[in-house]
C-alpha cells in the first residue's frame, strides 16, 4: 500500500528526518517519451530503442559504490546486457510527485543498498515480466515457453525479440499482480565484480562534482560564520570592500554569518578576508577543552544513566571476583575532512527555487529549500551531484544549501554558488561525538569472564540532531553494537553479569553522523578491554574471546577467519606483532588482524591488515574489497591523527597542517575476507571501519607493553 502525505513544509521534513513513510511496492502507470522514443516500463526502468536500458537509482554515488550495486539488482532481475546499462538519478521533487515511488532518497548507515534492495530487485523482475508478456502476446504464445538472455527474448521457433523493440508495447501490459526474484545462487550480474557505471567520467574528467557546477549568469558566494560557538554578528562595513574587483554584494545571513558575492569565488573571498567583522560575546568563549573533560569525567562517576542492557548482577559478581580490571577511554571529537568542502548553488525566482548540491540527503535538502526560499514544495526541486566525500557530514545538517537559497533569494534569477573555505568547512563541521569509557571487568578463578561493566560518558547525536527520536531521553544510537539483538549492533560475547549505560553529556559542539558513528567508540573501547581481560587471565587473546562466544557463532566466525588470515597460531616474523579483534553493526559482522612493529624510537609500522565480513549477501565483491581498504584508510587515519579540540569556545583545527589525515607510507596493505553466509542484507560502506583501531592498538601493545587508551595515537608515545 502506498501512503499519502499532506504536502507541508515541516510533515516532509520531520518524516523525512524520522526514516521515511513505509513503502509497498508500487509502480505507477508506464510512459513514453515521444520526443527520443524512450520508454518508461516503471519508476526504476527506461529502455531506449536502441536497447540501452536507464535504471533510476535513488541513493546517492559518494564512492562506495551504491549506484552500480543498485543498478546491478534491477538488471540481474531485469536479464539486462550490463554493457547496455547505464543510469540516472531521480529528482526528490519528482519523488514527491509520485508519492515517493522510489522510497528514501537518504544514503546513510550502509543502508543504500540494503534497506532498498527488496522493491529495486522487484522493479526489475516486473519491468522483465512486463517484455515476456509482450513477446508472447505478439507471437501468440505463452509467456512460460520464452526465455531471455542479456536483453533478448527468444520464442519456442528460435525467433527473437530485443528488448527495446518491445519496450512500447511491454509498457502497455498490466503490472503483474506476483513477482517472484530470482535465488541469489543463480546470480549472473549481481553477485559478480562488473565493471563500475561511474569509472568512466572520473577517468576522463567529464564527473561533474557540486563544487564544479557551472550555470550560465552564475556568481559566486564566500561566507564567514562566527568563529566562536555561539556568537553573533555585530557589525560589518560593507561599503568597505564593495569597490573591490567583481564584488556584487554583501549581506548577512541570520545572525551569525556574512556573505560576500562576487563574480569569481577567489574575488569574493578575498573580499570577505580584507573585510572587518565584529562579533558579540559569546556565553562560551572562555570554553576549553578542561571544561570538556571535566564533564566527561563527571559522567563516568554519575549514579545516573540510561540502561542500554543489563543482565544478571554486575556488583555481586565485581565484589566476588577473583580479579577485578578496571580502565578508562577517551575518544575525541573527529572532523570528516571530506575532500569537497560544503557547498551548494541555488536559483531562485518569485515562484521556482531549484538548488543543485552534493548530499547524503536530497528530501532534507528539498525541505530546507522550500523553508528557506518561503516556496511551497512543489514549487521547489533539487537537483543530485555526486560526492567529493560525504561520511556522514552531508547527512547530519544542510546549512549550507540554506545559505545558498537565503542568498539567491536576494538576487532573484542569479544562480549563485556558494562555497565554503576549507577553514570554514573545518571549524563549522558536524563531528564525530566525543566520550569516554569507564570499563569494569571481573574474573573468576579460571579467568573467566563473570562480570561487565561499560560507562560511556558523552555526546548523543539524536538530542542534538534528532531530539524527536529518543526514547524518554536516551538516545538509542548511543549504544550501536552493544545491543543484546538486533541487525544494528549485537554484542557479541556471552557475559552473566552485564551492565551498559550511558551518561549523556552534551557540550556545545555539534555532533554529528560521522562514518560508522558510535560504534567505532563502542568497538575502541570493548575490543582493547577485551584484550586487557585475556591479558589479566593469562590468556591467548583469541582463545580468551571464543571462550565467551559460542552463542555468537557470526561473530566467531569472521574472528577466526581474520586470526586464520593473519596467521595467528604461527610466529610472526622478528620484530612484528599481531592484535585482533571483531564487532557487529550495521547487519554485518566483521573482524580485523592486524601486524605492527615499533622502533626504538617509538615509531610505529602498521605492516598488514586481515579483515573478514560477513554482510549476508554480496552484490559485488570488488567493491566490497574497495570499501573495505577505504574503511581502513579512514579509520587509521583517525585513531593515527584524528582530533578536534576547542580553546576559547573555537575550534583549533583549521586545514589539513592542523588536522593530518594518514599518508600513503603509513597505510599498510590491506586484505579482504569476504564470508558471506547469506538470509540477510548488511552493509558495506561503515562497518569494517569499526575494527581498525582496536585491531592495531591490540597489536601495538603486544609490541610494546603499553595499553593505549586515548586517541589519537599521535598523543600518546610509543617510545621504549
Amino acid at each position: 500500500m502506498t501512503r499519502h502525505f499532506s504536502l507541508t513544509r515541516r510533515g516532509f521534513l520531520a518524516s523525512v528526518a524520522a526514516g521515511g513513510f513505509a513503502l509497498g511496492f508500487r509502480i505507477p502507470a508506464a510512459a513514453q517519451d515521444a520526443a527520443t522514443a524512450t520508454t518508461e516500463l516503471n519508476a526504476w526502468v527506461v529502455i531506449h530503442p536502441d536497447d540501452t536500458v536507464v535504471i533510476r537509482v535513488a541513493r546517492i554515488e559518494m564512492g562506495q559504490g551504491t549506484l552500480t550495486g543498485l543498478a546491478q539488482l534491477v538488471a540481474e532481475e531485469l536479464d539486462a546486457d550490463w554493457e547496455k546499462v547505464t543510469w540516472e538519478y531521480p529528482t526528490p521533487g519528482q519523488n514527491v510527485a509520485r508519492d515517493r515511488v522510489w522510497g528514501a532518497f537518504g544514503t546513510y548507515g550502509s543502508q543504500g543498498i540494503r534497506a532498498s534492495q527488496q522493491y529495486v530487485r522487484e522493479g526489475g523482475a516486473a519491468a522483465r515480466a512486463m517484455l515476456l508478456q509482450a513477446a508472447a502476446n505478439r507471437w501468440g504464445v505463452d509467456p512460460a515457453t520464452l526465455t531471455v538472455s542479456k536483453g533478448v527474448i527468444s520464442g519456442p521457433d528460435g525467433q527473437t525479440l530485443r528488448y527495446g523493440e518491445l519496450a512500447a508495447e511491454a509498457a502497455q501490459v498490466a503490472v503483474p499482480a506476483e513477482i517472484q526474484l530470482k535465488d541469489p545462487s543463480t546470480w549472473t550480474i549481481a553477485g559478480q565484480p562488473v565493471k563500475r557505471l561511474d569509472t568512466m567520467g572520473k577517468l576522463d574528467g567529464s564527473q561533474i562534482y557540486a563544487i564544479d557546477m557551472k550555470l550560465p549568469g552564475m556568481v559566486s558566494a564566500a561566507i564567514r560564520q562566527a568563529p566562536v560557538m555561539g556568537s553573533t554578528v555585530a557589525s560589518f562595513d560593507a561599503e568597505a570592500v564593495m569597490g573591490m574587483p567583481g564584488v556584487q554584494k554583501v549581506l548577512q545571513i541570520d545572525n551569525d554569518a556574512v556573505a560576500v558575492v562576487a563574480d569569481t569565488w577567489w574575488r569574493a573571498k578575498t573580499a570577505l578576508d580584507a573585510l572587518q567583522i565584529e562579533w558579540t560575546e559569546s556565553e562560551h568563549a572562555n570554553l576549553s577543552m578542561a571544561d570538556i573533560h571535566a564533564m566527561l569525567d563527571e559522567g563516568l562517576r554519575s549514579e545516573d544513566a540510561f540502561v542500554g542492557t543489563q543482565a544478571g548482577d554486575v556488583s555481586a559478581a565485581v565484589q566476588n571476583a577473583a580479579n577485578v580490571v578496571e580502565a578508562e577511554y577517551y575518544f575525541p571529537w573527529q572532523h570528516h575532512a571530506t575532500m569537497e568542502p560544503m557547498n551548494a548553488t541555488a536559483l531562485v525566482t518569485a515562484d521556482r527555487c531549484e538548488v543543485w548540491v552534493a548530499t547524503q540527503d536530497a528530501e532534507a535538502e528539498l525541505a530546507v529549500a522550500s523553508e528557506a526560499s518561503g516556496l511551497e514544495i512543489p514549487q521547489c526541486e533539487v537537483y543530485r551531484v555526486h560526492l567529493g566525500g560525504g561520511f556522514g557530514r552531508r547527512a547530519s545538517s544542510h546549512e549550507y544549501t540554506r545559505q545558498a537559497v537565503l542568498i539567491a533569494k536576494e538576487m532573484p534569477g542569479t544562480p549563485v554558488k556558494l562555497i565554503w573555505s576549507r577553514e570554514e568547512d573545518m571549524i563549522h563541521g558536524t563531528f564525530h561525538p566525543i566520550t569516554k569509557a569507564r570499563m569494569v571487568g571481573a574474573l573468576d578463578d579460571q579467568g573467566n569472564l563473570t562480570g561487565l561493566h561499560m560507562r560511556i560518558s558523552g555526546q548523543s547525536i539524536l538530542a542534538n540532531l534528532m531530539p524527536f527520536m529518543l526514547e524518554e531521553g536516551k538516545d538509542p544510537f548511543t549504544f550501536q553494537g552493544l545491543n543484546p539483538d538486533g541487525e544494528e549492533g549485537q554484542f557479541g560475547y556471552t557475559v552473566p553479569n552485564l551492565l551498559i549505560d550511558h551518561a549523556m553529556r552534551n557540550p556545545p559542539v555539534r555532533p554529528g553522523f560521522w562514518r560508522g558513528v558510535n560504534n567505532n567508540q563502542n568497538a575502541f573501547y570493548l575490543e582493547t578491554f577485551m584484550d586487557e581481560l585475556a591479558h589479566a587471565a593469562g590468556r591467548d587473546p583469541l582463545e580468551f574471546r571464543r571462550a565467551h562466544m559460542a552463542n555468537h557463532p557470526r561473530h566467531l566466525a569472521v574472528l577466526e577467519a581474520a586470526a586464520e588470515g593473519i596467521g595467528w597460531d604461527t610466529p610472526p616474523p622478528d620484530g612484528v606483532f599481531r592484535g585482533l579483534c571483531q564487532h557487529m553493526g550495521y547487519g554485518s559482522y566483521v573482524a580485523a588482524a592486524a601486524e605492527v612493529s615499533v622502533d626504538d624510537r617509538g615509531q610505529l609500522t602498521i605492516h598488514r591488515i586481515v579483515a573478514a565480513t560477513d554482510p549476508g549477501n554480496v552484490v559485488n565483491p570488488q567493491q566490497i574489497e574497495a570499501q573495505i581498504e577505504g574503511s581502513f584508510a579512514m579509520g587509521l587515519s583517525a585513531a593515527l591523527h584524528g582530533e578536534i579540540t576547542v580553546e576559547g569556545g573555537r575550534i583549533q583545527q583549521e586545514n589539513y597542517d592542523t588536522y593530518p589525515v594518514i599518508t600513503m607510507w603509513e597505510m599498510p596493505a590491506v586484505e579482504s575476507l569476504i564470508r558471506p553466509s547469506g538470509g540477510f542484507w548488511g552493509g558495506v560502506g561503515e562497518p569494517t571501519i569499526f575494527v581498525a583501531a582496536p585491531a592495531v592498538l591490540n597489536a601495538v601493545f603486544a609490541a610494546t607493553g603499553k595499553r593505549i587508551r586515548q586517541l589519537p595515537l599521535d598523543s600518546n608515545s610509543l617510545r621504549s
